[in-house]
């Protein structure tokens, strides 16, 4: 099968919905499959994969809570157009089509099977809402609709009056459970981890700070490992002094260096505020066999079962969060029953099982399309 797979956000930047076509595109090409994918970025991108298409330079909006770098004009259609073409797919898979993005261009130019997946879980988003009556007669020619979780496909449901079957995001299980850790690693002391950008209020770095302040002066060997981006001396300024000392920041990291960062912590800790529809962190932190506490949102207490996979504390709240670090630091059985939970638990979104419920999805669309499927189809790249 030829697919085409539509990345809305740089390329360069990391980020959850890369992350997830990037894997996605790997897994298909693991089974044979011709697959190209469409980014913002430039050329020069380092260690661009082969298989990226980079549509140029993204701008910065704010979406989502966050800032997004999207690409979107005349020039971005063009490119798009060029792809589609010389790409001939048998499916076209994009995602988050709602911001203005390549995906919607591609779903503006493009006729054939088509099938998106939706990110996003912020029902009372300002663009969905009026955007709604202006994306209807392109997202109306969507063939296929994925959710990843039960929130995202609630934003689906009340902003798009459509449905959509529910895929969780995927993780290369052996990648993170066959990881090293790093040099150092793990210390005598004790080590709490966290991944994300560390600036961003609903990352909750705000919660945990705090938290650290009630532990450290009980434990003196305590450190908090960070990797992410974020400006560093602003944030660090900003810090007790006490908890400054023990922050270890790794700045952006490969994913290879992310899987041994995650084996180097004792316990991962995850005190987003909201705005998560899911929660990889938490299934990359599972499959590298690391104990984790996170905050109870809906997506995350999914993941975990409920508590039982992890350690589960009430948002935002900074007293409970550090009780609950300091109950998994101190207890050995407890990190054990965690951590064989947590590896049962993530066997189901192991790529090798995702995967195929997307190429269902494919498969569906295709057979749903109006165009025939016996044209002259064109050799591999």
């Amino acid at each position: 099968m030829r697919i085409g797979i539509v990345c809305p956000y740089s390329w360069d930047i990391p980020g959850g919905v890369q992350a997830h076509v990037r894997d996605l595109a790997e897994a298909l090409l693991d089974l044979g499959h011709v697959v190209s994918v469409l980014a913002p970025g430039d050329d020069d991108t380092p260690d661009l994969p082969r298989y990226v298409v980079t549509a140029g330079r993204a701008v910065r909006i704010p979406y989502n809570g966050s800032v997004a770098r999207l690409q979107f004009g005349l020039v971005s259609a063009t490119r798009v157009r060029r792809w589609l073409r010389d790409g001939d797919f048998d499916v076209v898979h994009v995602h988050e089509p709602a911001p203005p993005s390549l995906s919607l261009l591609a779903c503006m130019i493009h006729d054939g099977p088509l099938v998106a997946t939706f990110h996003v879980a912020l029902t009372k988003s300002r663009w969905l809402a009026m955007s709604d009556t202006l994306l209807q007669p392109f997202l109306e020619k969507l063939s296929g609709r994925i959710a990843v979780s039960d929130a995202a496909r609630k934003v689906i449901v009340e902003h798009l009056g459509a449905d959509a079957v529910v895929i969780p995001n995927g993780v290369a299980v052996s990648h993170y459970t066959d990881a090293r850790p790093l040099p150092g690693y793990p210390r005598a002391g004790g080590t709490v981890g966290f991944i994300g950008r560390y600036d961003e209020p609903r990352k909750g770095m705000d919660v945990l700070v705090p938290a650290l302040e009630k532990l450290v002066p009980q434990r003196p060997e305590l450190r908090l490992l960070v990797a992410g981006r974020g400006e560093a001396e602003e944030f660090l300024a900003g810090v007790p002094r006490a908890v400054r000392e023990r922050i270890d920041l790794m700045g952006q990291v490969s994913e290879y260096d992310k899987a041994r960062m995650l084996k180097s912590v004792d316990v991962y800790c995850a005190p987003n505020t909201g705005q998560e529809s899911f929660g990889v962190i938490l299934l990359e932190a599972m499959a590298a066999r690391t104990p984790i506490v996170a905050s109870e949102l809906e997506a995350f207490k999914r993941v975990l079962g409920g508590g039982v996979a992890g350690q589960l504390f009430p948002i935002g709240d900074s007293a409970a969060l550090a009780r609950e670090l300091a109950r998994v630091l101190d207890d050995a059985a407890l990190r054990r029953r965690l951590v064989e939970a947590a590896a049962k638990a993530v066997v189901p979104y192991d790529w090798s099982t995702v995967v195929k419920e997307v190429l269902r999805v494919y498969e569906l669309a295709i057979a749903g399309a109006s165009a025939p499927l016996d044209r002259p189809r064109r050799g591999p790249r």
